[in-house]
């Protein structure tokens, strides 16, 4: 199985390029919508890489594919500009999900 990257920026396209990934570089929702139903019917692929930017453009696909229990899996990864997550993103996460306060 193969990754395969979904990008916004040409920086972060290259830099997953020197280590085997290969991917695209996509502005609108159009293409991202269209690109993602290519990816999902290859049977090589079996985890997709985006970035937060592209996939802020298409949530209700992202929210699709995380649920799904089929591959490709998908990862939200940040780009060159670093995360526009929160800083407490990871706590938030698992108190919300099994609700435990992480310190």
């Amino acid at each position: 199985m193969k990754f395969f990257l979904i990008s916004d920026n040409i920086d972060t396209q290259i830099g997953m390029r020197l280590v085997g990934v290969k991917g695209v570089v996509v502005h609108e929702k159009e293409e991202v919508l269209s690109l993602l139903n290519e990816v999902e019917r290859r049977k090589d692929v079996g985890i997709i890489l985006m970035t937060e930017k592209i996939a802020a453009l298409v949530p209700a696909a992202v929210h699709r594919l995380r649920t799904s229990k089929s591959l490709p899996l998908l990862t939200i990864i940040p780009d060159r500009h670093g995360t526009q997550r929160p800083k407490d993103f990871i706590t938030r996460y698992v108190r919300e999900a099994i609700g435990v306060k992480v310190k």
